[in-house]
């Protein structure tokens, strides 16, 4: 089988920095320490499919595109050169002098050569190729990005590799999945919400592939008030990391601190009243209040039920191995908790550490034990 292979090498360098996204900011992004992180993942996932005896052939973008990441692996591939790609340089750190047409060109070129697919990058890389091609050729992402909210990311980069080995074997059935990406009216009114642009066709097998974000229901609202105050009155002195989302705002703004929708906080309860240590903080702000043996307060994304690895990247690997399991508080409606919750940082010693049962607060009264794979 021939498979498309597009990396879009500036994909995921917000997180960690606490940018929302990486497309439109990637000077800011390096300007606050960001480095690329997409061809790290991409090696992840090829690592993965060389243990495998799989019969594929990629067909890849030039330079930084693909091609410099496949270099390093023995799969046989092809370049569309398409132009000529050279690198830039951004307070130092030198990137592919790549745009979004990039990724549309070679998804067009590619859509009627290749049986399925592959592009590492985040909701907005899904959204290119979506437009580009339609749904002439099924798609997979292989998870790079910040946000990922769409269903057409495999769960993690492994994983990514492991559907690819079973859509060759004809045992993963094609489906529609939800291309979503954060609406920006609503951010700009303090509101997460995914904006749906359209379904794509994509290769699923269950637990390979992620749902699509899910809003919290409206029937649970009431209820979520009441556990964020039951919360809140009950934090002892000490730092907290707060996470992002709507659920972490309310108990933001019950402890009357000014924080971030869809940052990560770092916040001191002293005596009993709470003050903001630091807005919007990214993974080396973090770092400095390592030494206080801070909690972390987080929520599951809904659809996704991810806890650690989508919209939260500030909470590094560096980060989370110093934080004892017992330390994490999460917070969520009963509905976001149904199965089994995920984490995936990149770092398998770290997801290792996390995994196994941990409680989850699901009302003012009550806890869940939930399984973390």
């Amino acid at each position: 089988m021939i498979v498309g292979l597009i990396v879009n090498p500036i994909a995921g360098m917000g997180g960690r920095v606490a940018l929302k996204g990486t497309d439109g900011v990637v000077e800011e992004a390096i300007k606050r320490g960001a480095k690329p992180v997409a061809l790290d993942f991409t090696k992840l996932f090829l690592s993965e499919l060389s243990h495998y005896d799989i019969d594929v052939e990629f067909l890849t973008g030039p330079d930084g595109l693909g091609e410099d990441v496949l270099k390093e692996f023995n799969f046989p591939y092809k370049v569309i050169k398409h132009r000529e790609v050279g690198q830039k340089e951004v307070f130092s750190v030198k990137i592919p002098d790549t745009t979004k047409e990039d990724t549309k060109v070679l998804a067009r070129l590619m859509k009627d050569k290749v049986g399925v697919l592959l592009f590492a990058g985040g909701d907005g890389t899904a959204r290119d190729i979506y437009e580009a091609i339609d749904k002439e050729k099924p798609i997979l992402g292989i998870p790079t990005g910040v946000k990922m909210f769409s269903g057409v990311f495999a769960t993690s980069p492994e994983d990514a590799a492991r559907l690819l080995v079973e859509f060759t074997k004809g045992n993963a059935k094609l489906v529609e999945q939800e291309i979503l990406d954060l609406d920006e009216n609503a951010y700009r009114h303090d509101e997460v919400k995914a904006k749906p642009y359209g379904r794509a066709l994509t290769p699923y097998v269950e637990n390979l592939v992620q749902g699509t974000k899910e809003p919290t229901p409206l029937d649970e609202e009431e209820e979520l008030d009441a556990v964020a105050e039951a919360i809140v009155e009950e934090l002892g002195d000490g730092v907290y990391f707060l996470g992002a989302g709507s659920t972490i705002k309310k108990i933001k703004d019950r402890l009357g601190i000014d924080g971030t929708l869809l940052g990560v906080d770092i916040v001191e309860i002293k005596n009993g009243k709470a003050k903001l240590l630091v807005k919007d903080a990214q993974e080396k702000d973090l770092l400095k209040y390592i030494h206080r043996n801070p909690k972390i307060i987080v929520t599951v994304v809904g659809g996704l039920n991810f806890l650690f690895g989508r919209g939260n990247q500030q909470f590094s690997p560096e980060v989370l191995r110093y934080i004892p399991k017992e330390n994490i508080i999460i917070v969520a409606t009963p509905s976001k908790v149904k199965g089994a919750i995920r984490v995936y940082t990149g770092d398998r010693k770290v997801d290792e550490r996390l995994k196994g049962y941990i409680k989850v607060r699901i009302s003012p009264w009550a806890e869940r034990v939930v399984k973390v794979i």
